[in-house]
């Protein structure tokens, strides 16, 4: 399994819906709430060979309440 994270900037007054959809959903691993430019931090894992742009764009912009996403990937855990 590769593991990634979203930022995701929700629009005013949506991260609480947001983060519930998402969770509802089933598809994320971990959904923090954060301070700063993004409301929520979420990792998720996908199976080696899955295309990580296509599964944000289909899976995760469509979730109503979704204003922008910014993906970070990750190489190696220590």
């Amino acid at each position: 399994m590769i593991p990634f994270f979203v930022q995701i900037k929700c629009k005013l007054g949506e991260a609480y819906d947001v983060a519930n959809r998402i969770a509802d959903s089933e598809i994320a691993s971990e959904i923090y709430s954060t301070a700063g430019d993004y409301d929520l931090l979420v990792k998720f894992y996908v199976n080696e060979g899955t295309d990580i742009g296509h599964f944000v764009t289909e899976k995760v912009q469509k979730i109503p309440g979704i204003e922008h996403t910014h993906t970070i990937i990750t190489f190696k855990a220590f």
